[in-house]
């Protein structure tokens, strides 16, 4: 056991379970867990005894709610480029989001840029930037639309309505769903499953999938805010939408429209 502020890290027949351990926030991150999410993923990466690696949240009320909204109202978060899809990507061994509980925004993304996602029936996924002004941008994005192509892929980051773990797994976002005292049975099948493959093909198929992504991943959010939107963050828009979060209202984003 390895202890972390954010997170915690346990490993135990061959799989290494990172947990986002948040639950005050709905297991929302800041850039303090994303760092710390960073470090497991490469401790279990180079850990011999590690054949697969779990990504969940404490509790069954959340998988990971986004970006803590706290920290997006904040001067930070402008200057913040999120890069964790890149550690998921990158890392050689295969990455399972258990997704047990709402998987909103950054959640969201986060367990479908996992190599697999199984969900419990209550799980909710969606996107919520664009409600709460947070220019998502770049690879996030636009890897979505290789999973559930451009028009559903567009439905869920323009609208930000919420979908059942039932909904996802027709559309494609999903693997396998299961009743939540199931879960960690169906993720352990899946485990199972991976643990007999050969651990360098599946760390040359993870290589392949990346070739097929290389050409949106050199696009990030940082980029893209400053060719469409140079100014976004000096409008007051983006925090209009995250203090009306906060304030629990809709926010009034019509005059810049």
């Amino acid at each position: 056991m390895t202890e972390y502020k954010d997170i915690i890290y346990a490993v135990s027949d061959s799989v290494a379970t990172i947990t986002i351990n948040r639950p005050k926030v709905l297991n929302a991150f800041t850039p303090h867990t994303l760092g710390e999410l960073s470090d497991a993923l490469s401790k279990a990466a180079s850990d011999k005894s590690v054949g697969v690696i779990v990504l969940t949240g404490t509790g069954d009320r959340a998988f990971c709610a986004g970006g803590d909204v706290n920290w997006e109202a904040s001067d930070d978060f402008q200057i913040y480029e999120y890069e964790f899809h890149h550690d998921l990507i990158d890392c050689p061994k295969p990455v399972i989001a258990r997704v047990n509980g709402y998987a909103i925004g950054g959640g969201n993304h986060m367990a479908y840029f996992c190599d697999l996602t199984i969900a419990a029936e209550h799980a909710i996924f969606g996107q919520n930037g664009p409600r709460v002004a947070s220019p998502a941008a770049g690879a996030t994005v636009a890897h979505s639309a290789n999973l559930l192509g451009h028009k559903r892929a567009r439905e869920m980051w323009m609208t930000c309505r919420r979908y059942s773990a039932q909904h996802m797994l027709e559309w494609g976002l999903v693997n396998a769903v299961a009743p939540n005292e199931e879960l960690d049975n169906e993720v352990r099948k899946w485990v199972d499953d991976l643990l007999k493959a050969s651990p360098t093909c599946l760390k040359i198929l993870k290589a392949t999938f990346k070739k097929q992504m290389e050409p949106i991943l050199k696009y990030t959010q940082t980029a893209m805010v400053q060719e469409i939107a140079p100014n976004h963050f000096e409008t007051g828009e983006q925090q209009e939408g995250a203090q009306a979060f906060l304030e629990k209202r809709t926010p009034d984003f019509s005059r810049w429209r």
